[in-house]
């Protein structure tokens, strides 16, 4: 009778955490806009923050706006659009606005007001803000694997051009966001000032390459596996990185070509490609940083790296997501460190769960400093 209650206990707990409520979104009170023909969607951390998803667009239904979904029980972030990101619900001045939380645990009904939205307001023109250490290595560099064509960027340490030696290399992914607050979409990493502030003060010096990502085609770019959003194409974007980006930049410039100097970075999708690209070419990237990584698109990455696991012994992995960004994010975090460091004693290994950790560049920045000291080391 033991293992009986055991058992109904443990599948009664698994049913919980599992479990999905009904939650509807009521919008009330619009604001004009200059659309024809109005639509509105939800973009969150629920749909990989796709703006204009069709699986999460309001219906008008008696003159209001409506959306009716089945969710598990987690911790949401989310914004509303109309359909792209220039589009965003905006402040009453047309201010940017934080993300809007939601602590999903029953059945719920959300009512929405949006005060105004961020193409309705003339903004100031955003200016350049790249340190004079990052330059365009290409404005449209050939990726053959593909069939496409990406900018590429590159910090190069300040004591590169006064000296003769040579640098480990950092490969970075939605280059668009590491450098730039012009070309970024969200925010900016910053990663060209952290770095010019760290090396001041005695870190290590490394060359980072940031890539571009493909604008619609970024979800299947950056996920090596087929998801609801297409056919996956991260097999041939990290097949790009290892056969022609690497390449070219080892011979261009004067870099530390052994894995051991050879390092790989991303958020979200990019968190997931990273770590499939450290899982299937260990001998070419030995060092990655996988900031909230967007696993759950990707859940077949957990038995590839099982698979490749005795190849990932000198690895040095650094995995960090925030309890803000929803449970099944930190979940399936745990689930792959768990994987990589089954004992918990690797310290080449390392995991970081932070509390009030969002969905945001400004969480990448900060955490970007300790991931840079721990493959410095």
């Amino acid at each position: 009778m033991k293992w009986i209650y055991f058992f109904l206990i443990l599948a009664n707990s698994f049913l919980r955490a599992n479990a999905q409520v009904k939650v509807k979104f009521e919008m009330q009170n619009i604001p004009p806009s200059k659309d024809s023909v109005a639509e509105y969607f939800l973009a969150g951390n629920f749909n990989n923050w796709k703006p204009n998803d069709a699986a999460f667009q309001f219906s008008k239904v008696n003159g209001d706006y409506l959306l009716e979904k089945q969710l598990p029980v987690d911790i949401y972030e989310y914004k509303i659009t109309r359909g792209s990101w220039d589009k965003v619900e905006a402040g009453s001045k047309g201010n940017a606005l934080a993300n809007r939380s939601l602590n999903l645990k029953r059945d719920t009904i959300v009512k929405i007001t949006v005060a105004n939205w961020a193409d309705q307001f003339k903004k100031e023109p955003l200016k350049h803000t790249e340190s004079v250490n990052v330059h365009i290595l290409d404005t449209a560099f050939l990726i053959p694997q593909l069939a496409a064509k990406r900018r590429i960027w590159i910090y190069l340490p300040p004591s590169y051009i006064s000296s003769t030696k040579k640098y480990p290399v950092l490969y970075m992914h939605d280059g668009q966001n590491l450098f730039d607050q012009l070309t970024s979409g969200y925010g900016e990493w910053g990663v060209d000032e952290l770095l010019d502030s760290l090396i001041a003060k005695g870190q290590k010096e490394y060359i980072v390459i940031g890539i571009d990502h493909g604008g619609s085609e970024r979800l299947k770019e950056y996920n090596p596996y087929d998801s609801e959003y297409g056919k996956g194409k991260g097999k041939a974007y990290v097949d790009f990185l290892v056969e022609t980006l690497k390449p070219y930049v080892d011979k261009k410039y004067r870099t530390k070509k052994d894995s051991e100097n050879t390092a790989i970075a991303g958020s979200s999708m990019g968190g997931l490609i990273s770590m499939y690209a450290i899982a299937t070419y260990p001998k070419v990237f030995g060092k990655a940083g996988v900031f909230s990584p967007a696993f759950w698109l990707g859940k077949t990455i957990e038995a590839d790296i099982k698979n490749k696991l005795k190849n990932l012994n000198e690895s040095k992995v650094y995995l960090v997501a925030g309890d803000l960004e929803g449970k099944a994010m930190v979940s399936d975090m745990k689930n792959v460190f768990q994987i990589l460091n089954p004992t918990g004693t690797n310290k080449n290994i390392k995991m970081v769960e932070k509390a009030d950790g969002k969905h945001s560049e400004w969480f990448w920045h900060r955490e970007f400093v300790d991931f840079y000291k721990f493959i410095s080391n």
